[in-house]
């Protein structure tokens, strides 16, 4: 609103992120042969359809939209599907964080330090209208520096529209030197609990991760949604 230009701004991002979301659902699964951060291989439709088997074989492959054949921003096909790809993983991982937050913040658990101990609300959306400005800023530009780290690819690998892996992001431990100062864990298995996981394991595991992250992405939309129509909260 003209009231709140944070809210405003937030307003905008929700929105993109849902379009985006809404073409990232669709959007099939990973390949098998695809390795973190390996190799560059562009995914084909064909591809596409091979795998969606291996995520849901009752539903196969699913493009209502014809979005596995589409061709965005003058990029070719098989660019496009990588970002598509890219998006979904995306989005399902910020889902399933949401998800488990929405559900932690709406039971009254929260930090006790300021500004959280001044927020009485348990309902998330109105939680965030209680944040004061500076908060919400830290917020957005915290998201805002992850999405940069993804894109930039400082350890050399290939971006996921130019063959590399999608959903990958750099350890911030890979190069050190171009960060700062030491940013702390790394996004990706923290605490190296998979570090000497099979290659099968660990392709089970992204499988799991985009069918939970789909699931995630109805489950935070729809309580979101709930809220926000019926004033009703969801716990």
């Amino acid at each position: 609103s003209a009231e709140d230009p944070v809210a405003f701004i937030f307003t905008k991002m929700l929105l993109a992120g849902s379009s985006a979301l809404s073409l990232s659902f669709v959007a099939p699964a990973a390949p098998a042969a695809a390795v973190r951060g390996g190799a560059v291989r562009m995914e084909s439709l064909s591809d596409l359809k091979t795998l969606a088997t291996g995520l849901n074989p009752v539903v196969g492959y699913w493009d209502p939209l014809k979005l596995g054949e589409a061709e965005f921003w003058d990029n070719t096909n098989e660019e496009t599907i990588g970002w598509l790809r890219h998006a979904e993983i995306k989005h399902g991982r910020v889902a399933m964080a949401g998800f488990v937050g929405f559900i932690v913040q709406a039971n009254g658990i929260k930090f006790p330090w300021a500004p959280f101990n001044a927020i009485t609300s348990t309902s998330p959306p109105e939680q965030w209208d209680q944040l004061p400005d500076a908060a919400k800023w830290q917020i957005i530009l915290g998201v805002g520096f992850l999405e940069w780290w993804s894109e930039i690819r400082v350890d050399g690998t290939p971006h996921y529209m130019k063959g590399g892996k999608p959903g990958y992001v750099p350890d911030f431990d890979a190069t050190p030197d171009q960060l700062p100062h030491w940013v702390g864990l790394n996004l990706y298995d923290p605490l190296k609990w998979s570090k000497g996981a099979s290659a099968e394991k660990k392709q089970k595991g992204l499988l799991t991760e985009l069918n939970n992250g789909r699931l995630a992405m109805l489950a935070i939309a729809g309580m979101t949604a709930q809220e926000l129509v019926t004033g009703q909260q969801n716990f």
